[in-house]
């Protein structure tokens, strides 16, 4: 890959999660070069990678869209999250050290500060919630555990999730943190599972309801 190539994937995959285009919305490469800065050629290359990434799709007629996500995408998304990220706590649960957990702790304190904010951050929210899980995924030791959870927890779909919580869904997703960091403390690893399980079907349940 070229390095404009690396630019144009950078640049429009970012745009793609930043909430500025919506499901179903064609975009052209033309457009695709306005946002990047860089000539369709590398575009090109960006956008099968992008494909690959099930970020982008293309039609019969060679059109490109942003990637919509039927219900059934969604649930099959949140269950393989419940399975590799329950499978991620399990493992951390076990393998954590003491001043790793306190640094779960202090990024759950700036979630829950963000939560607080009047009105919540959603902003802060999704990028100390993110850093929460990436240390836990982080703490399993397992690089390909970890490339594939990429995926999945950086589709817009999971984005939009939070954009769709109320206060009291923020608020329940901080306390389900708590509980982590309870089960991490604990060196309990049947209990991390099982409340990652119940906090991404929770998280599944509000977003599939926001989205019909």
């Amino acid at each position: 890959m070229s390095r404009a190539s690396d630019q144009a994937y950078d640049k429009i995959r970012a745009h793609l999660l930043s909430g500025a285009v919506k499901p179903g919305e064609q975009l052209t490469e033309y457009q695709l070069a306005q946002v990047t800065g860089v000539s369709r050629t590398p575009v090109r290359e960006a956008v099968r990678r992008l494909e690959g990434e099930m970020l982008l799709v293309r039609s019969e007629s060679k059109r490109i869209f942003v990637a919509d996500w039927s219900r059934d995408d969604i649930d099959e998304m949140f269950t393989l999250r419940k399975m590799l990220e329950g499978h991620a706590a399990e493992r951390a649960a076990l393998r954590l050290k003491s001043d790793e957990i306190d640094r779960l702790e202090a990024v759950n304190r700036e979630l829950h500060d963000a939560v607080e904010h009047d009105p919540p951050d959603v902003t802060r929210f999704l990028d100390a919630n993110r850093t929460f899980h990436e240390i836990i995924t982080e703490a399993a030791h397992s690089p390909r555990l970890g490339q594939v959870l990429a995926m999945l927890v950086e589709a817009p779909v999971v984005l939009r999730t939070a954009r769709s919580y109320s206060v009291a869904d923020l608020e329940q997703s901080a306390r389900d943190h708590d509980e982590l960091i309870a089960a991490f403390r604990a060196g309990d690893p049947d209990w991390a599972r099982a409340v990652m399980g119940s906090h991404l079907r929770r998280a599944f349940h509000t977003f599939a309801g926001a989205a019909e």
